[in-house]
């Protein structure tokens, strides 16, 4: 038998087989296309159940202002609202105003739901920025330290303290901050001193987010006071996902530092700190990466108690003000807006975990 024969009569590589069952087209490239597709599916769904769910308690406009105003009344600000019509009706012209970004106008103020995303929505998206940080600062080392003493004291304390703070309620938490740091004087409401808010919303350009505008401002007093009052908010928040980053780092470092490839740098003789810095920590960050998206919808739904604990006025804050207000409108247009943004950052995390983990593929 020639080498040609041989070299002909090999079985095709499994990239190669994949490659031919998907037509050519790069593994990556099919996973992105088809993730890509999945997300208006999803976001259809999700506001689909929005709009059902706010249709079972019956009329949103009798819900809210029932007893206060007039039957007639009531007709019209329902014909106004586009509720008079057909169920069909309504669902279409819900969907077409989310295609346009318009999701109306609240019940009860008349505010345009569109500027609500905008003001509390970027104070919420402060509020995670913090809690984010929280976690990273929190979990990453700490997770470190666990699965480098794994089993000893240290890593006990650290795996009951990671479920511990998982497992408290954030509002208590909340409480037990403010219990604690309100008798030295540190703030423990709002998103910075009146004074501080007065000066701030004459800034130019106003960005809504506290610390921004404060930095536009200039005044490092106002930074100071920005950032003591988003202390305790953000820790609050980011303890929760900091034990679960806490745990994960701590599995996943552990299983990656019993790789052969890690096991062969220590018998080169590299140092235990530098197998764990260089070799093993970078690739247990990947399960970290990929939680990421799941913690986002955690942090959407913590913010709720959150804000509300620390009258940080943010979306969860907002949307917990129009349900005690009963305005199911105002309340239809928020909670949208939150599956909206989870699928989106849903989708932006699984691209980049896409293309830092290669065997993250469909």
């Amino acid at each position: 038998m020639t080498i040609a024969e041989v070299q002909g009569s090999e079985e095709p590589t499994p990239s190669k087989a994949e490659g031919r069952r998907s037509g050519g087209m790069p593994p990556l490239l099919r996973y992105l296309i088809v993730r890509v597709t999945l997300v208006p599916l999803m976001i259809w769904i999700l506001v689909t159940l929005v709009f059902l769910l706010m249709r079972v308690i019956g009329d949103p406009i009798t819900a809210a202002l029932g007893g206060r105003l007039s039957p007639e009344q009531i007709e019209e600000r329902k014909a106004a609202a586009g509720l008079s019509g057909p169920i069909l009706g309504q669902y279409w012209d819900y969907l077409r105003g989310i295609l346009h970004f318009d999701f109306g106008h609240t019940l009860t103020d008349n505010r345009s739901i569109t500027d609500i995303f905008v003001v509390n929505g970027l104070a919420t998206l402060e509020l995670a920025f913090w809690s984010l940080i929280v976690a990273f600062l929190i979990g990453i080392p700490l997770g470190r330290v666990a699965a480098r003493y794994r089993d000893r004291s240290s890593d006990v304390v650290l795996r009951i303290f990671s479920i511990v703070v998982y497992a408290a309620p954030v509002f208590f938490l909340g409480l037990l901050f403010k219990l604690a740091f309100s008798p030295f004087g540190w703030p423990v409401a709002g998103r910075s001193s009146i004074e501080t808010e007065i000066a701030l919303s004459n800034v130019t350009p106003q960005t809504h987010i506290m610390i921004l505008d404060a930095i536009l401002w200039g005044n490092p007093d106002y930074v100071w006071d920005v950032l003591q009052h988003a202390v305790l908010p953000a820790l609050t928040l980011g303890l929760l996902t900091g034990g679960v980053f806490l745990r994960l780092v701590r599995i996943n470092l552990i299983g990656t530092l019993g790789a052969d490839y890690v096991t062969a740098a220590r018998a080169r003789g590299v140092p235990e700190r530098r197998v764990i810095r260089k070799h093993a920590f970078r690739n247990a960050l990947v399960p970290v990466v990929t939680v990421m998206g799941m913690q986002i919808a955690l942090l959407l739904g913590g913010a709720v108690l959150t804000e509300t604990t620390f009258e940080w006025q943010g979306l969860g804050y907002t949307l917990a003000q129009y349900l005690i207000k009963r305005d199911f409108i105002a309340v239809q247009g928020i909670v949208t807006l939150f599956a909206i943004v989870v699928s989106i950052a849903s989708l932006v995390i699984d691209v980049i975990v896409a293309f830092v983990d290669p065997r993250v593929r469909f």
